[in-house]
C-alpha cells in the first residue's frame, strides 16, 4: 500500500509501524520490512449475493463444498492469535452471508486480533453495524465502483450502490470506523472526481484505491493505460493536498502498485516539496514489491489453502485443514518450502541482487530499491508464472524509469 497522505503530507497514520517501520497513532515500529508478520486476508466463504464483474474469486449466489468447519475455523483463529499476526481481514465472497459470521468476528476480536472486513455493505443493517461495533472491529472496508448506476453495473444487481450506501451510514451512525475500496478500470477511472466528492458528502474515513489485478473474472477487464493511471494518482494527490488544506485527516492509499510510490517521488521533485527526502526514506524501507506477497500479505482462501496473497491462487503453500498456518508460513511444508524461498527471495536478497535477476523493464528501473520490482503477483500472470519478470501495470516512461532523483 502506498498512503497517499502520509507521504504526501506528512500526517501520521495509523499503520506507519507496519507500513515504514516508524509508530504511527497507536501502532508499533518494526525492525525491518521483511521481518513483518503477515497481514492475513481470510476469504470465509466463496458465495456471495452480488456477482461483480472484477471479482478475482468468482464468486456467485450459491453453496461450495469443502469450506472450513467450525472446529477448523476456530483452530485457524488461535494459530493466528498466537502467531501474532498484525491484522486479520475477513473476506469472501461476501463475508457476511457465512451463518457464523458474527460468532467468528467475535472469536476472532476476543482472541485480541485486530480485525478487518472487507465487505460489499449491502448487508449492513443498523442492527449488524452496531454488533460489529460491538465486537471493536477495527475497520469495515466497503466496495464502491462508481456512483449510482455505474456501480450497479459493476455489481450486476440493480439497487446495489443505495445499499452500500445504507452500510456506510448504517457503520457512521454507531461510530464504526468504516471506509471504501474501490478497483481502478477504464471503465471507472474517469469517474474519480464523483467518488472523491461521494467520499466527502458521507465524512467516510479512509480509501483505498486498488490498481486491476487480472485474477479470477477481472481478468476480462483491462487494466489502465498509462496515461490514464498517471491522472488518476495526480487526481488524487490533488484531492489529498485539499483535504490538508482544509485541516481534513482522511486516509488515501492506493494498492497492488508500488511503482505509484516512485511517480510519487518524481512529482515531489518536480515540484520541490518538502516531504521529498522523507517520502523517499519511508517507501525505501517499505521496499514494494519485494516485501509484499508472501511476506508481508498472506491469503487464507475458503477451501484453507495457503497462498501469497489474495490474488495468487495458482500458488498453493499448504492448507490450515492439515497444517496451522504459523507453521506453514514458517517453511515447514515440505512440499511448498522452495516456492516460498523463491517468493521471498525478491526480498531477502540485496536490491542489486534482486534486480540482476529480473528481466523486462524492471531489469534497469532506476526506482526498484523503492518500488521492489512492482506488483509480483501481476509480474508472474503477465510472465507464465515466472518470478523474474516484470511488473506490465508500471506507467512509467522509459525516461523515467532511467531517471533518478537528483538527492540519489
Amino acid at each position: 500500500m502506498i498512503n497517499l497522505t502520509k507521504l504526501w503530507t506528512g500526517t501520521a497514520q495509523p499503520a506507519d509501524g507496519l507500513r515504514y517501520g516508524q509508530a504511527g497513532p497507536g501502532g508499533h515500529a518494526h525492525r525491518s520490512a521483511n521481518a513483518r508478520k503477515p497481514i492475513t486476508v481470510w476469504n470465509l466463504t466463496r458465495t456471495c449475493n452480488l456477482r461483480c464483474v472484477h471479482c478475482y474469486s468468482n464468486s456467485n449466489a450459491a453453496r461450495y463444498e469443502g469450506e472450513l468447519t467450525w472446529d477448523e475455523m476456530t483452530s485457524v483463529v488461535e494459530d493466528l492469535a498466537s502467531y501474532e499476526v498484525p491484522s486479520l481481514l475477513f473476506s469472501g465472497g461476501e463475508p457476511m452471508v457465512h451463518p457464523q459470521f458474527f460468532d467468528l468476528v467475535e472469536l476472532a476480536s476476543g482472541a485480541g486480533l485486530k480485525l478487518t472486513i472487507s465487505t460489499n455493505g449491502t448487508l449492513i443493517t443498523e442492527e449488524r453495524a452496531a454488533l460489529l461495533k460491538a465486537a471493536n472491529v477495527a475497520y469495515v472496508g466497503i466496495s464502491l465502483d462508481g456512483i449510482g448506476s455505474i456501480h450497479d453495473e459493476f455489481r450486476r444487481k440493480e439497487g446495489a450502490f443505495d445499499a452500500a450506501v445504507r452500510g456506510f451510514r448504517n457503520c457512521h451512525a454507531v461510530g464504526q470506523k468504516t471506509g471504501l475500496r474501490l478497483t481502478l478500470t477504464k471503465h471507472n477511472v474517469e469517474n474519480i472526481e464523483r467518488i472523491l466528492d461521494f467520499i466527502e458528502a458521507e465524512g467516510i474515513q479512509r480509501v483505498c484505491f486498488y490498481h486491476l489485478v487480472p485474477a479470477g473474472r477481472g481478468s476480462e477487464l483491462q487494466t489502465l493505460q498509462p496515461g490514464e493511471a498517471r491522472r488518476a494518482i495526480d487526481t488524487l494527490i490533488a484531492r489529498v493536498e485539499a483535504w490538508h488544506r482544509a485541516g481534513i485527516d482522511r486516509e488515501l492509499l492506493t494498492v497492488t502498485q508500488p511503482a505509484d510510490g516512485a511517480y510519487l517521488l518524481l512529482r515531489m521533485e518536480n515540484e520541490g516539496h518538502a516531504n521529498l527526502d522523507e517520502a523517499k526514506r519511508l517507501l525505501s524501507w517499505n521496499g514494494g514489491g519485494a516485501n509484499s506477497s508472501g511476506r508481508g500479505i498472506a491469503n487464507i482462501d475458503t477451501q484453507g489453502d495457503v497462498h501469497p496473497d489474495q490474488f495468487w491462487q495458482g500458488v498453493t503453500l499448504g492448507n490450515v485443514k492439515t497444517m496451522p498456518f504459523s507453521e506453514i508460513w514458517e517453511g515447514a511444508n515440505p512440499e511448498s518450502s522452495a516456492m516460498l524461498d523463491s517468493i521471498r527471495s525478491i526480498g531477502k536478497l540485496s536490491a542489486g541482487e534482486r534486480q540482476m535477476r529480473l528481466h523486462g523493464p524492471c531489469a534497469d528501473c532506476r526506482w526498484f530499491s523503492v518500488c521492489g520490482g512492482g506488483f509480483r503477483t501481476r509480474a508472474a500472470f503477465a510472465n507464465a508464472g515466472d518470478l523474474w519478470g516484470s511488473d506490465p501495470g508500471c506507467y512509467l516512461s522509459e525516461e523515467e524509469r532511467r531517471k533518478g532523483l537528483s538527492a540519489a
